[in-house]
């Protein structure tokens, strides 16, 4: 324990970064009795003494046109914070995710003098690998959720640190399934299939009517079938209420506020948007369908940069099509129930154990190991 009190600034862009930040903020708490947090970060990253200066959700948009209509409004915050940062001079800037508006922050927050750390490796081993100039360019040091990023920048001489994934830490190797139900008061004896179509106001527009079909689909194969969302916000339920009404309106939905973890345990198979949520129902333990679609512009450019042989995270740790994954044209109401269905079968229980090794390998203590780097950078 230190004496000395940080400005430490930090910058997460969505729900899944202030959840990593929570956890590192903690730690460093612990080092650091007198730190002062500033930057941006949700309720968990405030929990911990972070000081947001503007909305987390204002920063909270994917995929390229949903960017263009916000981008004045980003600029705007980008300098605020930039300006403010170069003020008040942190010892450290921390971004998590979010690397389109990060890294340049990190940029000229690192040419002022400023240490600067970025937390989740971009994909630039799945595509737009040039922004690896940018990224030494930004940062001092990178760390890194999936072991085989490491390698990747060990081999363009950044300095980076494979610290593991804070989830795989914090989940349990098992997960009891029938307690899980009687956390958030479901049907003990009941076949639930999770349905989740992401956080983001824009991925629930894009992704809800196509799983709400799924479901009606699968219902009228397995009539006994019970399914089950949970949302992050009462707006987002609002939201996904009446695109049920509208697509699915006899569905047997139960909506959960929040607890979207224990909701996934308690479930028999997941359908999922592709994101932090697929890493957390292989943790889990659950047999899932994974699906993307992108608006037509990003589709359009990604799918021209994009490098990797998968795009969910189990199939990229596992280096095979562990679970299904549907992406754009691919992800079809057919496709999507064909493969739910199979995922009801005993068959579907073969890939658990390789979802125990994944989780193994990724547990590496996040949260204490960010943190001691963090210290150590602060201290050199």
């Amino acid at each position: 324990m230190s004496k000395y009190a940080p400005l430490i600034a930090v910058i997460a862009g969505e729900h899944s970064g202030d959840l990593l930040g929570s956890g590192m903020l903690r730690e460093l708490r612990q080092r650091y009795p007198n730190a002062e947090f500033i930057g941006v970060g949700g309720p968990l990253m405030q929990a911990e003494g972070l000081t947001s200066l503007v909305p987390m959700d204002d920063l909270a948009v994917m995929g390229i046109a949903e960017v263009l209509g916000s981008l004045f409004k980003l600029l705007r915050h980008r300098r605020f914070l930039v300006n403010t940062f170069l003020e008040r001079r942190p010892d450290i800037f921390i971004g998590i995710d979010a690397p389109d508006f990060n890294l340049p922050i990190a940029k000229k927050v690192k040419a002022a003098g400023i240490t600067t750390v970025h937390y989740v490796s971009p994909s630039v081993w799945a595509w737009r690998q040039g922004r690896i100039h940018g990224i030494k360019q930004s940062v001092d040091h990178v760390f890194c959720l999936l072991p085989f990023e490491k390698a990747f920048y060990d081999q363009h001489n950044l300095p980076a640190t494979f610290v593991g994934h804070p989830l795989a830490d914090s989940i349990p190797a098992v997960w009891d399934k029938r307690q899980a139900r009687a956390e958030v008061d479901l049907d003990a004896d009941a076949t639930w299939v999770g349905i989740l179509p992401g956080s983001r106001k824009g991925e629930i527009a894009r992704m809800a009517p196509l799983f709400l079909q799924v479901a009606q689909q699968l219902l009228q194969r397995q009539p006994h079938l019970r399914f089950v969302t949970p949302m992050i916000s009462s707006a987002r339920a609002a939201q996904f209420r009446a695109l049920q009404q509208q697509f699915a309106p006899q569905l047997p939905l139960t909506i959960i506020d929040g607890a979207s973890r224990t909701t996934m345990a308690a479930c028999d198979a997941l359908l999922l948007t592709s994101g932090t949520v697929t890493l957390e129902a292989m943790l889990i333990k659950r047999p899932m369908v994974v699906a993307y679609k992108f608006n037509w512009l990003s589709y359009q450019l990604i799918k021209r940069l994009f490098k990797a042989a998968f795009f969910s995270l189990p199939n990229l740790l596992a280096g095979k099509r562990l679970v299904p994954e549907f992406a754009q044209h691919e992800a079809t109401v057919e496709n999507l129930t064909e493969a739910l269905a199979t995922q009801l079968t005993p068959a579907a229980q073969e890939t658990l154990a390789t979802f125990a090794d994944l989780h193994q390998q990724l547990r590496r203590n996040a949260d204490v190991l960010s943190a001691d780097v963090v210290q150590q950078l602060i201290n050199r």
